[in-house]
């Protein structure tokens, strides 16, 4: 079957929600121990639209298989060049290709804004997660031990980064 990548629309938020609840309940991928509601991802989505930041589906059979998005990495102007994203696919549909397919894009979308910096933060134990970004050429610079603490154990944070060639930024007045 083929995927296929595009924006998301409020029509995709449940399948977006379902995914979402499915790592926050039964991953580290999220460190939340409580579901989200949809009324949360249409905020989120509006938010990320406010910002011209993508959010998007990969539709695999007609349902959502996976969704990307990237946002602020830190709320003051000197970050402003850089971007923290998150990629979720549906655990049904794990290792075929989705992540990939929405991460190519992600980085195009980061680049067409300008941004100088992707940054991943993820689970130390997630290692596949880890090898995934290295393929894209993420490279690991930092390593926060035990500031999350979910299904009754310290998590450690792991934080990867990849330099974009995006245009030089324009001086703020």
């Amino acid at each position: 079957m083929q995927i296929t990548v595009r924006q998301a629309t409020e029509a995709d938020l449940p399948g977006v929600l379902e995914i979402i609840n499915d790592s926050i309940l039964n991953s580290t991928a999220i460190w939340s121990h409580y579901a989200y509601s949809l009324e949360n991802r249409r905020a989120w989505l509006k938010d990320r639209h406010q910002h011209n930041y993508p959010v998007l589906v990969a539709i695999l059979g007609g349902e959502i298989a996976g969704f990307a998005s990237f946002g602020d990495f830190r709320p003051h102007d000197g970050f402003l060049h850089s971007v923290e994203h998150s990629i979720y696919v549906h655990r049904h549909h794990h290792g075929k290709g989705i992540g990939k397919q929405l991460m190519y894009p992600l980085i195009e979308a980061a680049r067409a804004l300008g941004k100088h910096v992707m940054i991943g933060g993820i689970e130390a134990g997630n290692t596949g997660s880890i090898r995934f970004h290295n393929g894209f050429g993420f490279v690991e610079t930092g390593r926060l031990k035990e500031v999350g603490y979910k299904f009754d154990r310290w998590l450690d944070l792991v934080f990867m980064q990849k330099i974009l060639d995006a245009p030089k930024p324009m001086k703020l007045d």
